[in-house]
């Protein structure tokens, strides 16, 4: 029986104005100080001056955020903030002070600001409570062993936090505890039957519309790349999963997502090999943070439409598994010859992607946990991206730094197509070697979307786990691409 998808851990947020006159908290109270950078003298007129100023000289001031026990007998961490700070350094400094503090069984947060910077200080605010989300928030663990709760309760701020959106914060946090959970579930306890159960009765709950392209409609509709993926399958539970959001008012086409859902990935007839096969249940990561950020939207009540289609399936192997060299046809009716039956993210998008252009979405965002040449190009800090709209790439660059997640865009040149032509088909697959796949699985994909349609690819490979966590995840598991999802719909939203 699949785990139940805890609750969001409820926090009250308060913002309190003044900074107060005493600081004599309770020992359960951990206070989180935010210092500018340019001015350590600030904590002259604290209450806890003295403290400090006996204290602090004893760290090199490279070390930040610096923690010490309070007079009350709590713990305090001592933040040094720039008067303009990046997001994705936001969120690291503040998971690196939220971590600590819920480590001491904290049951509140008094965030204090000594900032003279409004923006500075509101950017860290949203970290911080970010970061206590993604803290408090439990991924799913297989035992008859309860799991200790946190018990982090309140978060307050004292000081100008006017610019701090603490709606967003949480919207988009409850958006990346989903696409973590999900990708943490192994897949006995995910396959694409029971995903698709679990989305819509989620859909149910959130008022969204919803339509399940089976093996059987698939067929009628010639999806022939979706199904070659899906041939070896002892289940005939997989298929596209298309979600509507239609707030009050909104009209016109919609904007969509889309995630590769591959709950599990044997590699098919090039099978994988040696330890390759681990971590195989997370390939379905693309379609989690595609949902994620879809949930997100829902709670910051976007105003526009939004579509999200999510293509759920396994990768078997088998004896009616499909074969190097075999030539199949996809929705659209492009012929693709198979290299490598390992590459079967860019089968199942290709038809989903032909599928979402019917409906001609004003654009386009795909989720994918793709390559490995991404990952070899990037290592697994950022994601990376190819868009089809050359106009794209600075905003795509500038909407990863604003939201923390960033995300580098790679070349979408027609001559690479060249590499891909077959003797046989329209198209090869993929080709027989690794360098600047990622950029022929994107050349790929982009057949099956209309050129009318603004189309950006993520592919995530580089950006699903980071050992230690990354920005504001604890975890090595990261949900990444939520955040940036948003910020990219709320961009074209407002074109």
């Amino acid at each position: 029986m699949t785990p139940e998808l805890p609750e969001p851990h409820p926090l009250l947020i308060q913002t309190d104005g003044e900074t107060p006159a005493s600081w004599d908290f309770q020992p359960a109270t951990g206070v989180v100080l935010l210092v500018p950078e340019r001015d350590r003298n600030a904590i002259e007129k604290t209450p806890w001056a003295g403290l400090l100023e006996k204290t602090l000289p004893r760290y090199p001031e490279t070390e930040n955020p610096v923690f010490l026990s309070t007079p009350c007998g709590g713990r305090a961490a001592v933040v040094f903030v720039p008067d303009t700070i990046p997001t994705f350094k936001a969120l690291t400094l503040a998971r690196k002070v939220v971590g600590p503090l819920m480590a001491e069984r904290s049951a509140e947060l008094n965030v204090i600001s000594l900032m003279d910077t409004e923006i500075s200080a509101s950017t860290m605010a949203e970290a911080l409570l970010a970061a206590a989300h993604a803290d408090l928030f439990q991924l799913p663990r297989i035992s008859g062993k309860p799991t200790e709760p946190k018990v982090l309760e309140a978060i307050h701020f004292f000081g100008n936090f006017a610019n701090a959106d603490f709606r967003y914060a949480e919207a988009t946090a409850e958006g990346n505890n989903l696409a973590r959970w999900l990708t943490h579930l192994p897949g006995n306890y995910l396959t694409p039957g029971i995903y698709r159960e679990f989305v819509e009765s989620l859909a149910g709950e959130e008022g969204w519309g919803t339509h399940f392209y089976d093996r059987d409609e698939l067929e009628e509709l010639g999806a022939g790349a979706f199904l070659s993926v899906v041939e070896a399958s002892p289940v005939r539970d997989a298929g596209i999963l298309h979600l509507q959001y239609r707030p009050a008012g909104a009209d016109g086409k919609p904007l969509a997502l889309v995630g590769k859902g591959i709950c599990f990935d044997t590699g098919g007839s090039n099978l994988k090999v040696g330890g390759s096969m681990l971590g195989m249940h997370g390939d379905m990561q693309g379609s989690a943070v595609a949902l994620g950020a879809f949930l997100a939207l829902t709670r910051l009540e976007f105003d526009q439409p939004v579509d999200c289609w999510l293509a759920l399936a396994e990768n078997h192997i088998g004896s009616r598994a499909v074969k190097c060299n075999d030539v199949i046809t996809a929705l659209d009716g492009t012929t693709i010859e198979l290299i490598n039956t390992d590459a079967e993210g860019r089968m199942v998008l290709s038809d989903t992607l032909a599928l979402v252009s019917r409906g001609k979405p004003r654009a386009i965002i795909d989720y994918a946990t793709l390559t490995g040449s991404v990952v070899a190009a990037l290592g697994q800090r950022m994601a990376g991206a190819i868009t089809n709209r050359r106009e794209w790439v600075e905003p795509i660059i500038q909407a990863g730094e604003r939201c923390g997640e960033r995300v580098w865009p790679f070349p979408y040149e027609d001559d690479y197509d060249e590499d891909l032509k077959s003797k046989v088909a329209d198209t090869l697959q993929c080709r027989t070697t690794v360098p600047g796949d990622h950029i022929y699985a994107a050349r790929l994909l982009g057949r099956f979307v209309d050129k009318e349609i603004g189309w950006v690819h993520v592919d995530m490979a580089s950006s699903g786990t980071h050992t230690g966590g990354l920005a504001h995840i604890p975890t090595d598991l990261q949900g990444f691409g939520v955040r940036f999802g948003v910020e990219w719909l709320k961009k074209l939203a407002d074109r």
